[in-house]
């Protein structure tokens, strides 16, 4: 067992997905142990409710287990971890459906960010250049629009509900964002 975790240590996220298709319960494992970390700090960042939290990233993993095959992988341009955050985005927009049909929106799912995400930083250091400045310029919540919207690749209705905001809101804030974009890379 040493031996097949040592070796699924060395596999990329890509391959790993590809053996869980396939029903290999230690490349789940690995999976999990190398993303869920990640996958938290990001949901928690939109969510501070940890109950709501947890339940989307046993539904993510429940997913991810039960779909595997599904994923396409970096033939159609993506990755193993933008497909697992899409995923965990889905479902937290799902969870928050949810709640407004029982309660009050969580209270933390907009709260105001008083340092830089990590992805945001991550962004920054990925994205660089112009792009990245032109970025790093955007008011933060043109940014978060940018973000959901792009990065996650939500619809306008899914980014409504995880960031709290009205359609109408979340349109406008995605069209000055572009616009912004342009002007700076122009």
């Amino acid at each position: 067992m040493g031996s097949v975790r040592a070796a699924l240590h060395e596999v990329d996220e890509e391959r790993l997905v590809r053996l869980v298709a396939k029903g290999d319960r230690a490349a789940f494992e690995e999976l999990y142990r190398r993303t869920s970390p990640w996958m938290a700090v990001r949901l928690r960042r939109r969510c501070a409710d940890e109950q709501i939290v947890a339940e989307v990233m046993q539904e993510t993993y429940l997913a991810v287990w039960r779909a595997a095959g599904a994923f396409a992988g970096t033939a159609a341009g993506g990755t193993a971890v933008g497909w697992l955050w899409t995923i965990a985005a889905r479902r937290l927009v799902d969870a928050f459906r949810r709640r407004a049909h029982h309660a009050e929106p969580p209270p933390a799912a907009a709260a105001p960010e008083a340092a830089p995400a990590a992805e945001e930083e991550a962004l920054a250091a990925s994205v660089g250049g112009d792009v990245g400045d032109a970025l790093r310029c955007l008011a933060p919540e043109l940014r978060q629009v940018l973000q959901a919207m792009v990065l996650d690749g939500l619809s306008v209705r899914e980014t409504a509900v995880l960031l709290g905001l009205p359609e109408g809101t979340v349109k406008t804030r995605a069209r000055r964002a572009r616009i912004a974009m342009r002007r700076a890379l122009a």
